[in-house]
């Protein structure tokens, strides 16, 4: 028995010492990337007459998957049927330049050489082609009205104390509170998500833009994802976006928000919610969305006071320029 204690004992300090797996690295420059990064992106091709958009996102170590919409992307010609998006798995084999995806059956067998995506049947027959598209935010450099509070600028104005700024690219850094507050206003920042695709899920590029330091909108590396409430552009817990409008990693991206603050009665009850209108690369993705309290992880509770912006440092890298906020 004292043996058998003894090697329990033993192992459990073995197993207890084991060093924790290596954390998943987070690229945030696009010419210092892994081969994988130029397969992922967007593509866009026509059928008998029918345009298609196609999604492809790194997995990590040569692994991807294919997101297919019809009608284009989503955003951009996407029918919104959620039921007929289609997802194949595919790989790159190592030294190879392109990824091969087959669909289950063998049906259908695609290339991907980060240029075009090359569709065949099963014989060999050409189906289709399409082509990558590199698309930006309709908003992206919007320039501030004359009555704009202007927070980061880049140019010298910076507004949130003790914030880092990015030595390389003259951005700011994640993890950082404006000395500005604001009740009712509307706001535009831009943001660069890391490329992370050994990642999953809560781990892949996070941030989050809070209103008032209170209501959060999500920033995550979301990228051909099924677009949740946990995703980019989700409330956390209260409303997923209207159509994930996430744009591929180390891809600038904007966030217009017009934030109406909740209100209260002389005795200090709360008449009426919080509500937020959410443009996610110039597209709406929640429109007079209520918001009944303050979100998960919020650095401020909800109150009749106003309250900062808050950009949340949630373990990754991720980069903010050109913000400004105009008071309603």
């Amino acid at each position: 028995m004292r043996l058998i204690l003894t090697a329990l004992l033993f192992a459990t300090v073995v197993h207890a010492q084991q060093p924790a797996p290596p954390k998943p690295k987070a690229f945030i420059d696009p010419a210092q990337t892994d081969e994988d990064f130029a397969i992922q992106g967007e593509y866009v091709g026509e059928i008998d007459g029918r345009t298609y958009g196609v999604q492809i996102w790194a997995q990590g170590g040569g692994k991807f998957e294919a997101v297919g919409y019809q009608g284009g992307l989503p955003g951009a010609g996407w029918d919104g049927d959620r039921a007929a998006i289609t997802r194949v798995i595919g790989s790159r084999a190592e030294g190879e330049k392109s990824a091969v995806f087959t669909t289950p059956d063998g049906s259908i067998r695609a290339e991907v050489n980060g240029a075009s995506i090359l569709v065949n049947n099963s014989d060999g027959l050409k189906l289709m082609e399409l082509n990558r598209m590199n698309r930006s935010s309709s908003t992206l450099g919007a320039q501030p009205p004359e009555n704009a509070v202007v927070l980061f600028d880049g140019k010298g104005v910076n507004r949130f104390p003790k914030a880092r700024v990015d030595e390389k690219s003259g951005t700011l850094m994640e993890g950082i509170t404006g000395e500005d507050t604001f009740t009712d206003c509307s706001l535009h920042v831009e943001f660069l998500l890391p490329y992370m695709p050994d990642a999953r899920g809560q781990g892949r590029g996070n941030s989050g833009l809070y209103l008032q330091g209170r209501y959060e909108v999500q920033m995550l590396d979301s990228f051909a994802l099924e677009g949740k409430d946990n995703e980019c552009g989700g409330l956390y817990k209260i409303a997923a976006p209207k159509v994930n409008m996430c744009l591929p990693p180390l891809t600038w991206q904007t966030y217009d928000v017009d934030f109406t603050a909740a209100k209260y009665d002389a005795g200090g009850q709360k008449t009426a919610n919080a509500k937020i209108t959410v443009k996610h690369n110039g597209v709406v993705i929640h429109e007079n969305q209520e918001l009944p309290g303050s979100t998960t992880s919020a650095p401020n509770k909800e109150a009749n006071t106003p309250g900062p912006i808050y950009l949340q440092n949630h373990g990754n890298p991720v980069r903010y320029r050109n913000i400004w906020v105009v008071r309603k």
